[in-house]
């Protein structure tokens, strides 16, 4: 998996490439791509031989004055080298195009689907709650109880805006404060690591406020740019400033061009930040109350690790995912993304649904996104190995907590007839004891 997609391991397996391409709904034209890395090739080389003869050239020219047939040859090569080299920047900047079109390829234990629906449950966790009255749905509790003003958020900024009050603002904290203590414990990762049969360090997590916002190169470096029309892009002096969709933007983008010691990997990060979605094209129930927004807040990890631990860290990840829900009581599920859902970068996902009896069904909570060396290759972050051999990081993010989409879960599961929402025990010391809002 480390060198997926490597030049090499492209040339080596062209078919192999183009087929699980076309697995993950992306069409790329592998026999294009190795017409130009042969053109880039073949004018590095004569590039690199005009280079020779110019500095053997002007090696000529020192010491007394050089003979006209040296002065004209050197002229010659100058302009055979201008010309060579123009055509090399453009071959460079046709092979970059059409190799970042190609996505990451998919593990061996990725489901083969067309669409979302073909995502493969692998557990099913908790009891879904049954109630003695109609359960209502998170957006009718919340406007009862004053928690939510989209009306107003409208006509200051625009629809899919909303002011978020009083006690939710409240749980939002217990929430951040909650997760920050779980992950910030050295405890709580050997006991994850261990119960999962897991060969990693227990290494805490680092809370992290990162930038929301992000510079066009690092964010194509990503490969979290497009789509670009689910993005905001800040118009202004420097007009090169994207508002991010997630922590993960720029955390992992934090050390592109650098080179980590082996000794300081795993970095495991937990980012806190208000993230911002376009959400264009969607339409109906998501719609009501605070399930999609375009200005969301949102706890995210990210993990840098070496080559062989990438896919424990993983599912590291995920096991950190299900225990956080655990520890609220909220029933979910498990689903393993087949290829058409992981997404460019990523060689596996997994995606954890929490169930919302108020829509009586599981909604999307977290995602885990494991991307072998496919962001690091294009960011240029690198680990120094403890015999000095330079390898490619591999990288993983997945959510910890959506703060909006979490509060629908906890309200929804936890209504009370009287039209009340009970407080998950684990959040009740950071609410002052309270048991209900």
């Amino acid at each position: 998996m480390g060198r997926m997609l490597d030049i090499q391991f492209i040339r080596d397996n062209p078919d192999l490439v183009n087929e699980k391409s076309q697995q993950k709904g992306y069409k790329v034209d592998i026999p294009a791509l190795l017409a130009a890395d042969t053109e880039r090739r073949e004018l590095l080389g004569q590039v690199d031989v005009l280079r020779a003869s110019r500095n053997d050239n002007a090696s000529k020219m020192k010491g007394g004055k050089p003979d006209q047939a040296v002065i004209e040859e050197g002229k010659q090569l100058k302009i055979q080298l201008a010309e060579r080299e123009g055509y090399l920047a453009e071959a460079e900047v046709s092979y970059r195009n059409l190799l970042k079109k190609v996505p990451n390829m998919p593990a061996d234990d990725v489901p083969i689907g067309a669409t979302e629906d073909e995502n493969v449950e692998i557990r099913v966790w908790g009891d879904k709650p049954h109630f003695d009255f109609d359960p209502k749905n998170h957006w009718e509790i919340a406007e009862a109880k004053d928690w939510i003003d989209k009306e107003r958020a409208a006509k200051v900024t625009g629809s899919r805006f909303a002011y978020i009050k009083g006690d939710l603002v409240r749980l939002q904290f217990a929430l951040i404060q909650f997760v920050l203590s779980t992950l910030t414990d050295k405890e709580v990762v050997q006991k994850l690591i261990d119960e999962n049969n897991l060969h990693l360090e227990a290494t805490a997590f680092t809370p992290v406020l990162p930038p929301v916002m992000i510079r066009e190169d690092m964010y194509d470096q990503m490969d979290r740019l497009e789509p670009r029309e689910d993005r905001y892009h800040l118009e202004g002096e420097d007009d090169d400033l994207w508002l991010i969709g997630s922590a993960e933007h720029t955390l992992g983008s934090m050390y592109a061009s650098e080179v980590l010691a082996e000794t300081q990997l795993p970095i495991r990060y937990i980012g806190y930040s208000t993230s911002f979605r376009q959400e264009a094209g969607t339409y109906g129930k998501d719609n009501e109350g605070i399930f999609r927004m375009h200005q969301f807040d949102k706890l995210e990890m990210e993990v840098f690790s070496t080559p062989e631990s990438g896919m424990d860290e993983h599912k590291l990840l995920v096991a950190i995912q299900e225990y956080l829900v655990q520890q609220l009581g909220i029933p979910y599920h498990v689903l393993q993304k087949c290829t058409a859902d992981i997404g460019k970068p990523n060689t596996r996902g997994v995606d954890v649904e929490a169930w919302l009896p108020g829509q009586d069904k599981y909604r999307e909570t977290h995602t885990a996104d494991y991307m072998t060396d496919y962001q690091s290759r294009r960011l240029k972050t690198r680990v120094k190995r403890a015999d000095g051999q330079i390898d490619l990081v591999h990288t993983n993010d997945a959510t910890a907590f959506a703060m909006g989409r979490t509060m629908i879960a906890i309200i929804e599961n936890f209504q009370t007839a009287d039209g009340h929402v009970r407080i998950p025990t684990v959040l009740q010391p950071s609410l002052g004891g309270r048991t209900e809002m």
